[in-house]
């Protein structure tokens, strides 16, 4: 058996079985990081000694013959920009290059308390800024489907780690795109929950109301265990909502996972595929046609057809919608993203965060500033942060960011006249396939087109979950399906059947 192979639910079954240890699948995932990684560049610390203590921890309970978690025991990576406590957490900068976490981010205390085993952080585009994986202070992530080109961003490393079979699962963060491009272009699943859904306490901040913490898995089955397991209202996160399923996984999932149901879930199992294809009967799918113009890779675009064809075949009723706002999305994305970017590192003064050495240049406040900022943020931060100041700045602040905010509005209208018509909205994750790394660094504008397909989700707040459907000389094609706020459960279901009928794993 292959251990770094399985997914969420094998992995599972195979340690009640007793097939292998805690110890030996955590091991055997530490191996593989050691032998691939260096290519891949998806980590930027491990959590070794930790990682295997807590792998022991559940073989205790395992040979004391308790209940496990589905989670308990299998290794997963975090993203670089969520607190661990006693890691360190540098966000992909040089101004919190040594920064360790003083407490756990909420999701990784929920995760932690159904024993996951954490075997590091992951790279991603400095403060998560970037779509393309190439922005870390660090190193640069490659895509591991092809070493040449781009793993999408900012999740570079979470959605690599899972792709190349370095971990089971991945927490990632989802501001504009971040966790789905990077699925999509690594060919793996990745989820938008709804804003409010999953807890942002202990994520650094980017931009503040469109921030989301999400999950990266192998099938839209691990997705939905994981979303299970971090999802719900938080008292530290004043933005989080009770969704009524946020108190962990539940009991019944396990029980069905035993070894003495084994038989009964296969039957199971065939009882709910013929329940969800009679689901899809009464399911209803909207395409934007604002989604498919000039623009979009004719490659991508076939594949994408072929899709909905094959939807189209399983029952579901498709038809046309318009969004006719979309086409505002991105310049409203980056300017309402760049003015809370410009207020949430204002905190990276070089006194509280990012000390500066000593030096004879540095005499007054504003040559801490300077030197500070000047030295440790990388250009696309600079960059974004001065765009945001500017939209903010007294003469420009209605002109730019009062009126891009009002456009958000009109959005999210968009949308919801749309789920009066349809259940689901189904558009291309990405224009275009994954790009050479180094093709699109030098021309921002070219760069940030590559999220004009996931920003709008991000601005209307609603859940978004991107599956890989079929493969282009071996490079992935994802379609992005999104739902109504806080109806995660009406896009997995969906999402199960499509992978299974287009995708071969």
């Amino acid at each position: 058996m292959k251990l770094p192979n399985l997914t969420i639910t094998q992995a599972h079954q195979g340690l009640i079985e007793k097939q292998f240890s805690a110890v030996e699948l955590t091991k055997a995932y530490l191996d593989r990081i050691k032998r691939v990684d260096k290519k891949i560049s998806a980590f930027l610390s491990l959590t070794e000694d930790i990682a295997l203590k807590q792998a022991e921890e559940v073989d205790c309970l395992i040979s004391q013959r308790k209940e496990i978690s589905v989670l308990a025991g299998l290794p997963m990576v975090v993203k670089d920009n969520i607190l661990v406590k006693g890691a360190k957490c540098t966000a992909g900068s040089k101004i919190l290059e040594n920064y360790i976490s003083p407490y756990n981010a909420t999701v990784i205390k929920k995760l932690k308390s159904q024993g996951a085993v954490i075997l590091g952080k992951a790279n991603l585009d400095e403060f998560a800024m970037g779509s393309s994986g190439e922005n870390s202070a660090f190193a640069k992530t490659k895509n591991p489907l092809d070493l040449a080109l781009v793993p999408g961003g900012s999740s570079s490393g979470p959605a690599s780690a899972v792709a190349a079979n370095e971990c089971i699962y991945s927490l990632g963060s989802d501001t504009g795109g971040s966790i789905r491009l990077p699925a999509c272009f690594c060919g793996v699943v990745g989820l938008k929950p709804t804003y409010g859904a999953v807890s942002r306490y202990g994520l650094i901040a980017m931009a503040s109301s469109l921030d989301q913490i999400g999950p990266i898995t192998k099938t839209v089955e691990d997705a939905k265990i994981v979303f299970d397991a971090i999802k719900g209202r938080d008292p530290l996160d004043s933005t989080s909502i009770e969704t009524g399923c946020g108190k962990g996984l539940r009991s019944s999932y396990r029980e069905e996972l035993s070894v003495k149901r084994k038989k009964t879930l296969n039957v199971t199992a065939k009882r709910n595929e013929h329940r969800n294809r009679q689901t899809l009967n009464d399911l209803k799918i909207g395409i934007p046609k604002e989604y498919f113009i000039k623009g979009v890779d004719a490659a991508v675009e076939r594949e994408i057809k072929k899709a909905i064809k094959k939807i189209e075949s399983l029952g579901v009723k498709v038809e046309e919608i318009s969004l006719p706002h979309t086409k505002y999305a991105l310049a409203v994305y980056y300017i309402i993203m760049c003015s809370e970017v410009s207020a949430n590192l204002a905190r990276y003064d070089g006194i509280r965060f990012g000390r500066v050495e000593k030096s004879s240049k540095v005499k007054t406040l504003i040559d801490i500033y300077l030197q500070t900022r000047g030295e440790k943020l990388g250009k696309e931060v600079r960059r974004r942060i001065m765009l945001g100041t500017y939209a903010l700045s007294s003469g420009y602040y209605e002109a730019y960011y009062l009126r891009a905010q009002k456009v958000r509005s009109l959005i999210k209208r968009d949308f919801d006249e749309a789920f009066k018509k349809v259940d689901l909205i189904l558009t291309p994750t990405s224009p275009t396939l994954p790009f050479k790394l180094g093709e699109k660094i030098t021309n921002p504008l070219t760069m940030y087109l590559s999220d004009i397909f996931t920003v709008s989700a991000n601005l209307a707040g609603i859940p978004a979950l991107s599956v890989p459907i079929s493969k282009i000389n071996n490079l992935s094609v994802g379609i992005q399906l999104m739902g109504k706020p806080f109806e995660e459960d009406k896009i997995f279901e969906p999402g199960k059947i499509i992978e299974k009928d287009n995708y071969d794993y």
